[in-house]
């Protein structure tokens, strides 16, 4: 009797990827070699963008090169600027994404091929527009214009800046670009694994990145940072006293009713997701500059948490309240969290494209077997 499958694919080994790598045991994440606690706030996004989609670190004038790449490649072109404010009102953040990458492939020059030079110069343009898209969509919805982009600043203070309406410090800068880095990849997650099959057909990269966002918007793999954030912020408005206090006690009752806190545990990590290390140290830091509230709420959740069910905070736990202390609007904490992983996304369709064959697994049938087709004239 054959074995039964895995549920989820659970363990199965899907590709193989040169991209990044994990180790759930001893809770280390690797980007093509290099771990990621010697890249998070050394290395910019741009860098880690290069090193996933062209293979190796950059020297100083590659990566002069790739910026200037990405400062030519932000103009999401015209049928998505068009459709932007019908979009806006119709469509949530990330539906309306899915939709905005897939109109923005009719105005890429490079669309229709999938050899490695168009790859590379579609995976840098995705890669700009993503933020562009998701700082126009934010400013049609709440009708104000987005200041430029400013040539003088990188990826991540252009976006503080276009969505906020407020020129990022130097430091608040470098911990988004540091949340960004964090983000960027992370082996055969949901997404990744869906733009992986789609790539696999030979459907162009808009298609593959496509897939990707559309499974990201399901919430069990996107989102939780999202609802981390609610969380907390129902619990502040509805305590009586001290919030803190609140959270422990909420917190401990739900997971005595078998109920679910999001932002805890992993399926791959057995320990704390190396992520959530450097994200809960700039929440510290951020906190520290105003209202500390939902960060020592946080800290008091990852008490109980832990005393309770020995479950670690994963990478979406403390991602919330650095957003949210950041000045992002809550609902897109996803969104993103896209616009980071568009370089891993984009990282792996390029890798797929270049070695491929098409992903089909078999599936056990479970169903009823012989039975006789009745026409309707006999029933």
């Amino acid at each position: 009797m054959a074995e039964k499958p895995s549920r989820g694919l659970a363990d199965v080994v899907a590709a193989s990827t040169a991209l990044s790598d994990i180790d759930g045991r001893a809770g280390r994440l690797s980007y093509r070699g290099y771990d990621i606690h010697q890249l998070a706030g050394a290395a910019s996004f741009e860098e880690i963008a290069y090193l996933l989609q062209r293979g190796a670190p950059p020297s100083r004038a590659e990566l002069a090169g790739y910026r200037e790449e990405l400062a030519a490649g932000r103009a999401t072109g015209a049928l998505a600027a068009a459709s932007l404010p019908a979009v806006a009102r119709a469509q949530g953040p990330m539906a309306a994404l899915r939709g905005l990458v897939s109109l923005a492939a009719a105005d890429d020059p490079d669309a229709a091929s999938n050899q490695p030079g168009p790859n590379q110069r579609k995976a840098a343009r995705l890669t700009a527009q993503q933020p562009i898209l998701i700082a126009a969509y934010e400013a049609e919805r709440t009708g104000r214009a987005a200041p430029r982009a400013d040539p003088e600043l990188g990826l991540a203070a252009n976006f503080l800046l276009q969505v906020t309406g407020q020129r990022p410090g130097p430091r608040t800068a470098e911990i988004f670009d540091t949340c960004l880095v964090l983000h960027a990849d992370h082996t055969m997650n949901a997404s990744t694994f869906a733009a992986r099959v789609c790539a696999a057909t030979l459907a162009d990269m808009h298609s593959a990145v496509v897939a990707a966002l559309g499974t990201l918007s399901g919430p069990l793999h996107g989102g939780a940072n999202e609802q981390v954030m609610r969380g907390l912020e129902a619990i502040r408005n509805s305590a009586a006293g001290d919030p803190v206090d609140a959270v422990g006690d909420q917190v401990a009752a739900r997971l005595r009713q078998g109920e679910k806190v999001m932002g805890f545990g992993h399926r791959v990590y057995k320990t704390e997701d190396p992520r959530a290390t450097h994200l809960r140290r700039m929440s510290e830091e951020l906190a520290g500059q105003g209202d500390d509230t939902y960060y020592r709420m946080s800290r008091r959740m990852e008490e109980v948490v832990l005393a309770e069910k020995g479950l670690y905070p994963n990478v979406d736990f403390y991602a919330a309240t650095v957003y949210h202390y950041l000045g992002i609007p809550t609902d897109l904490f996803t969104p993103v969290f896209s616009a980071s992983r568009m370089a891993g996304w984009t990282a792996h369709i390029i890798e797929q494209h270049a070695d491929n064959r098409l992903i089909r697994p078999d599936s056990e049938y479970i169903g009823e077997h012989d039975l006789t087709w009745v026409p309707l004239d006999q029933r």
